[in-house]
């Protein structure tokens, strides 16, 4: 999710909220910075539906919820609020809620180049606070890789990536199996090659 430059003021949650409500923009807001939502490609929009596509079949008859980008996830009351690309949530609580989700169980954000250290640094080690996640997807834009880090039943992060076409993101308690070729399909980006991962090396 793309970002433009940070405010040059600190905000209160309450005017942050404020923000919103007025605002044509959306903004993610961490420990008083407030930072606006750029715009974003078309192959980032295709991915991002080429999940919703394959989740709500998938969720069908489970009590779950897809939502996709313009809905904000509270990260830590008061403190930390984003909006990511895809939430998968199946808390009856959030099923209650009007404007913002609380107990997520997937997490996908699509990698962009302004936001690419955020995703992976500070926003995935906020996220991990949050006790409902099991799933978090990093996906890239560049070429096709999808990191896949899922909680163990010992409370351990592992990562998995997944760079073929017919590699699969396969999680059970969502009935989703979802291959490499469907996340990046009609997206125009091409299959991982070896300078790609030569670049990434560097």
């Amino acid at each position: 999710m793309g970002q433009s430059e940070l405010q040059p003021r600190r905000y209160t949650v309450e005017e942050y909220f404020a923000l919103e409500a007025q605002s044509g923009v959306r903004h993610e807001f961490f420990a008083g910075e407030v930072f606006a939502m750029a715009g974003e490609s078309i192959a980032h929009n295709i991915i991002a539906q080429n999940f919703v596509i394959a989740l709500r079949p998938a969720l069908r008859g489970q009590n779950c919820q897809v939502i996709m980008e313009t809905v904000q996830l509270a990260v830590e009351a008061n403190r930390h609020y984003t909006y990511p690309d895809i939430v998968v949530s199946c808390d009856p609580l959030d099923q209650r809620e009007i404007r913002r989700l609380h107990y997520p169980l997937l997490i996908v954000e699509v990698l962009s180049p302004s936001t690419e250290a955020y995703d992976r640094g500070l926003k995935f080690n906020q996220y991990k606070k949050l006790p409902s996640l099991r799933h978090y997807l990093l996906v890239s834009q560049k070429a096709w890789l999808v990191e896949w880090y899922q909680l163990s039943e010992h409370g351990v992060w592992g990562h998995t990536a997944l760079a073929e076409a017919a590699d699969a993101i396969v999680i059970p308690e969502l009935n989703l199996t979802m291959t490499l070729a469907q996340i990046y399909e009609e997206a125009g980006i091409a299959p991982m090659q070896a300078g790609f991962a030569a670049e990434e090396a560097e």
